[in-house]
């Protein structure tokens, strides 16, 4: 694989200014050294990469090979002796992560044991929210000067190794978020029994896909899109050979070169591309795919960024946190167009989520909730009636079922359930070990759950007219209660009512009774 270095020494580099990024991937294990300079950017000082194939094992026979695992840990030790030597801890990443695809191999726990004892590293895995949030920055950061992102509406299209993503953005902003199962490794295993070569296995691959592909028309049937960008590992390898830096790629040419590709034997493709053996197996769905979605939407043009793929996401790996409010704001936004989906009251689930913000910020030594804990409060408080939508009996079960199965951009499928399971709570039966979806929690996460239903119920009580008519609150602590105080409102008997049958929980989980004081 490639090892791209910059002419710059790094003993004249301040030590303290590095960050160091480690990625186990689909295909490949990578590492970039960067420095952070004055202006707080990233300046990428080393980079390097190597090829294993996770994916190939992961969908070909659902487990890692300690073959596999073994190489990665070689890998690892490599570059960790690489640090070594320039005097960097190397068992000190800023951020050391595997793919998301690893979650789908039952011995996926085993290989990062291994990778701990062996290298003395903890490596977490991707999850889809963080997935998402990788591709949101790489559109903000590296292609949003594509002529297709000028565009009124323009969809960015991710092709990974097991899911394909797509995010739709109108105006600038996200206005839609879909993911289905189909990914370039994921189909190249799936295909591979067919033995078929040439242009009968793009018609096998495109058979494998179609499912996908008609779900991914419907939902698009209702938008004129103006502009498309392919993003991907395996496609932005190939991309200097299909268009120029800005320019669109025809799909006639991109049809020709994928039709020539694919007369190509892996060893041809990987000498003619400079690829490994593991993308090289996954290009040709990677290009077909591509195509056939890029057709499916009736394009006649599209825009693949010549950019490296892998640099790129190991950048935003280490910057992603940087943009916590830019995005947090794409999330809420997602939340609300799934809200008006579902007709729910936008002023109700907003000022909620306004008075939760009282809660977290006076009470935070005892809820001690992060910032994406809070995050997940707020999009439960925006939907936590669009199971009224429904049917106004039983609400906040349809709540639940809407959720658990819609996409909320930027939250992966255990937020989604939180969110849900939090929606749910927010009125009636407090959490239940007989409830299916919570019971399968962990721990942890169940008693996340009780703390965010528990704020959620106490402020939806204080909303209990949709009239927003609580613009202040006033909250102390004394003994064993929490005493809440409303400025400005003289008769608090609705909100007294409905916090009798909504304060349960927050005693339960907080051991603090209630109570809302006169305005004297």
């Amino acid at each position: 694989m490639a090892l791209a270095r910059t002419k710059r020494s790094l003993p004249s580099v301040d030590k303290t200014t590095l960050l160091t990024a480690l990625h186990i991937g689909a295909s490949s294990v990578s590492m970039v050294i960067a420095e952070r300079t004055d202006d707080g950017t990233l300046l990428p000082i080393d980079f390097l990469e190597q090829p294993a194939p996770l994916a190939h094992d992961v969908f070909g026979g659902n487990v890692v090979s300690n073959t596999t695992t073994e190489r990665i840990v070689s890998i690892i030790r490599g570059y960790q002796k690489t640090l070594s030597e320039l005097g960097l801890d190397p068992h000190n990443f800023s951020r050391a992560v595997a793919t998301n695809v690893l979650h789908e191999a039952a011995n996926h726990e085993a290989v990062l044991n291994r990778i701990r004892i062996a290298c003395g590293l903890p490596v977490s895995m991707i999850d889809d929210g963080e997935m998402t949030r990788l591709i949101y920055l790489k559109t903000r950061r590296r292609i949003q000067h594509l002529p297709a992102m000028s565009q009124r509406t323009a969809l960015v299209v991710h092709v990974g190794p097991g899911n394909t993503r797509a995010l739709l953005f109108q105006e600038g902003l996200i206005t839609r978020y879909t993911s289905y199962r189909m990914g370039t490794h994921r189909t190249r295993e799936a295909v591979e029994a067919s033995h078929a070569e040439g242009p009968s296995l793009l018609r096998v691959i495109r058979e494998h896909a179609s499912g996908n592909l008609a779900q991914l028309r419907y939902d698009y049937s209702d938008i004129s899109i103006d502009g498309v960008v392919l993003i991907g590992y395996e496609i932005q390898a190939v991309a200097s050979f299909v268009t120029k830096k800005n320019e669109a790629c025809s799909l006639k040419k991109l049809r020709a070169f994928t039709s020539e590709t694919a007369a190509l034997t892996d060893l041809e493709a990987v000498k003619r591309f400079q690829l490994d053996y593991q993308t090289a197996e996954a290009l040709i769905p990677a290009l077909e795919i591509n195509l056939a979605i890029a057709e499916t939407l009736s394009l006649k043009e599209v825009h693949i960024p010549v950019s490296e793929y892998e640099q790129g996401l190991l950048h935003d790996l280490l910057v992603s946190s940087d943009l916590t409010d830019t995005f947090a704001a794409e999330v809420y936004r997602s939340a609300r167009i799934l809200a008006d989906r579902y007709q729910s009251d936008p002023g109700h689930g907003e000022h909620v989520g306004k008075l939760c913000e009282h809660f977290v910020v006076n009470l935070q030594d005892l809820h001690q909730l992060n910032e994406h804990d809070v995050l997940l409060l707020k999009v439960a408080a925006i939907l936590h009636e669009v199971g009224t939508y429904v049917s106004p009996r039983a609400h906040h079960k349809h709540s639940e079922y809407i959720i658990l199965n819609s996409e909320i951009f930027g939250l992966d499928r255990l937020d989604v359930t939180i969110v849900a399971l939090v929606s749910r709570y927010h009125r009636h039966s407090v959490p239940r070990l007989d409830h299916p979806a919570y019971a399968a929690l962990s721990v942890e996460d169940r008693i996340r759950v009780c703390k965010l239903a528990a704020i959620l119920r106490v402020a939806d009580a204080l909303e209990r007219t949709h009239a927003q008519r609580i613009s202040k609150i006033e909250i102390t602590r004394s003994s064993n209660k929490l005493r809440i105080r409303l400025p400005g409102l003289e008769d608090a008997a609705i909100e007294r009512l409905a916090m009798d049958s909504k304060a349960d929980l927050f005693e339960q989980v907080f051991g603090l009774t209630v109570v809302i004081d006169e305005d004297n």
